[in-house]
């Protein structure tokens, strides 16, 4: 019941198409995405989880995200980078989280590095913020559409490229732009979204 109230209530609020009717998309949709992030540790989250959903779609991570925050801890990287094999193989037999290897040791390696650029001034925030001269970036003109928004840029590829260099893993272009997207460093709620004018 509680959660029809919430889509009938919505309903009449205009919001980026792609949020759909699903609650849990509508919910990020509004509380979060686009919302300019400076929480190290949610940084650090959004950054592996991103990772973890290349081919896959957003919701299947969002549905997963509780079980996420288990297996990893709640996200205390200083605690990720110290995970051995037999975490590998533990989190590989989790059926609630995304089970890929290759995204697994993503997550633990990319913790060490994350590490790292937490101990420059200004932290991981200030790193990953000055791609964007620390503040969220606005299309020339307003999206009308979604297929106007794009997947990746100029900043998205200079990101990976950096990151990248640095260490990490599963930080593509497209992923970074994503992750740029739900962290707020640019603006890509569309044209008539209840959202755009606010952030």
């Amino acid at each position: 019941m509680k959660t029809t109230a919430l889509i009938m209530r919505s309903a009449a609020i205009p919001r980026c198409p792609w949020a759909g009717s699903d609650p849990e998309y509508i919910a990020y949709h509004d509380r979060e995405w686009g919302n300019p992030l400076h929480d190290e540790t949610r940084l650090f989250e959004m950054l592996v989880l991103e990772g973890f959903q290349a081919g896959l779609s957003w919701i299947t991570i969002l549905r997963k995200r509780p079980a996420f925050a288990k297996a990893f801890v709640n996200w205390d990287a200083g605690r990720i980078a110290r995970f051995n094999e037999k975490d590998v193989e533990r989190l590989m037999s989790d059926a609630s989280i995304v089970r890929n290897r290759l995204k697994i040791k993503a997550a633990i390696t990319n913790a060490q590095k994350f590490l790292e650029l937490s101990k420059l001034p200004g932290g991981f925030d200030r790193y990953i913020w000055s791609f964007t001269g620390g503040k969220p970036l606005l299309p020339d003109k307003p999206y009308k559409t979604l297929k106007q928004v794009p997947c990746f840029s100029p900043i998205s590829d200079a990101m990976s490229k950096d990151l990248k260099k640095r260490g990490f893993s599963f930080v593509g272009t497209t992923i970074c732009y994503s992750f740029m997207q739900a962290v707020g460093m640019v603006n890509d709620h569309i044209e008539g979204c209840f959202k755009y004018p606010r952030i």
